[in-house]
């Protein structure tokens, strides 16, 4: 459900009309995507929910404070989306190279500081990957799905070695060593810059 729906009729309208649904046999499951805490709440009073979408990766975690406790006190799955942080954490994207019409070219952490910042921090991040014998891409989403046993991540890819690739991430384990290295890793590369631009913000449910 994009946000812009959530704000243009209110969220229990919105949701009762899909529960109808659900009682007629057409849909079986609910689910919000890049819902605020209150939008969740106010949702899931109405009909449950199963599952929330959000963006969330190691340089997006806004959700850690309020969203992740809210899914799992209320029993929801969440399903991060670009949890490889548009790609940025593989260490073999080559932003001089993205295409004029790449919607990343607009996003903050694409452009000058944070890009150099970004690059610094990938390869930081592959060197961490290597340790444990798994690529970046392994490493982002093992870190992603060690954050809760309710998450499940949705890495997207056009190519078959890339999905083979990302599954093999339920096969790295990581130690509290290997998360403490993470976060010293993030903490010495820190501008990362916003995941959108300030117009796209407002359109991300935030009330």
């Amino acid at each position: 459900m994009p946000t812009a729906s959530i704000r243009m009729c209110r969220v229990e309208e919105m949701v009762g009309a899909m529960a109808d649904l659900v009682k007629e046999g057409k849909v079986r499951y609910l689910g919000l995507s890049e819902a605020s805490v209150t939008s969740l709440r106010k949702a899931h009073a109405v009909h449950p929910i199963s599952a929330l979408q959000s963006e969330y990766s190691l340089l997006t975690r806004d959700v850690e404070k309020e969203i992740l406790p809210a899914c799992k006190e209320m029993g929801i799955s969440f399903v991060p989306f670009s949890p490889l942080a548009r790609g940025l954490v593989t260490n073999d994207l080559d932003i001089s190279n993205l295409a004029d019409n790449d919607f990343r070219k607009s996003l903050p952490r694409y452009q000058g500081e944070h890009a150099e910042n970004n690059r610094l921090l990938a390869a930081g991040f592959a060197e961490l990957a290597a340790g444990k014998n798994c690529t970046p891409a392994q490493l982002a989403l093992a870190w992603v799905l060690a954050q809760g046993e309710n998450i499940i991540p949705i890495p997207g890819t056009k190519r078959r070695k890339y999905l083979l690739d990302n599954a093999g991430a339920v096969d790295v384990s990581l130690t509290p060593a290997d998360l403490q290295n993470l976060e010293d890793l993030l903490r010495k590369y820190p501008n990362t810059g916003e995941r959108y631009s300030e117009a796209m913000n407002k359109l991300v449910d935030r009330s």
